[in-house]
C-alpha cells in the first residue's frame, strides 16, 4: 500500500513540476516582425556581439514565463522567402509587439540575404524543445 501511495505522489510531482516546453506556448507557431538592434549586454545578464545568433524576446513573451526562456533556443523564418535559422533567445524587447522579435545584425542579414537596409519583414517561429 505504502507502495502504491508513494508511486501515486512522484507521478502527481512530475506533473505539478512539468518542464516550460509542455505549456502550450511551447508548441505553437508564433507570428510578428523582425527587427534587427546592435547587440551587447542582454536582459538574460550575458554579453554577446553582432555576430552572435541571438534574439531579443519581445516583453510580452519574456515577462510571462519571468524571463526563464533565456537561452532558449528558437526555429525563426523569413515568412517572404522561407529562409530559416536557429537563434538564442539573449535579451528583452520593449518595443517589439507580442510575436515579434529583434534580431542580432548577422541574424537579420542571413534571413534577408544581407539586405539590412530592409529594415523589417514577416516571421514566423517557435521555440525548440529543450530535453
Amino acid at each position: 500500500m505504502f507502495a502504491k501511495i508513494f508511486t501515486a505522489l512522484l507521478v502527481a510531482s512530475a506533473v505539478v513540476a512539468a518542464p516550460l516546453e509542455s505549456q502550450p506556448e511551447k508548441r505553437i507557431t508564433h507570428t510578428g516582425q523582425a527587427t534587427y538592434f546592435e547587440v551587447g549586454l542582454g536582459a538574460c545578464g550575458w554579453w554577446n556581439v553582432n555576430d552572435d545568433y541571438i534574439v531579443a524576446l519581445n516583453s510580452a513573451q519574456y515577462q510571462r514565463n519571468g524571463g526563464s526562456n533565456c537561452g532558449q533556443g528558437i526555429r525563426l523564418t523569413n515568412s517572404d522567402t522561407g529562409k530559416s535559422i536557429t537563434v538564442t533567445v539573449a535579451d528583452e524587447c520593449p518595443t517589439c509587439a507580442d510575436g515579434s522579435l529583434d534580431l542580432s545584425p548577422s541574424a537579420f542579414s542571413e534571413l534577408t540575404g544581407g539586405n539590412m537596409d530592409q529594415g523589417v519583414f514577416p516571421i514566423s517561429w517557435h521555440f525548440n524543445r529543450r530535453d
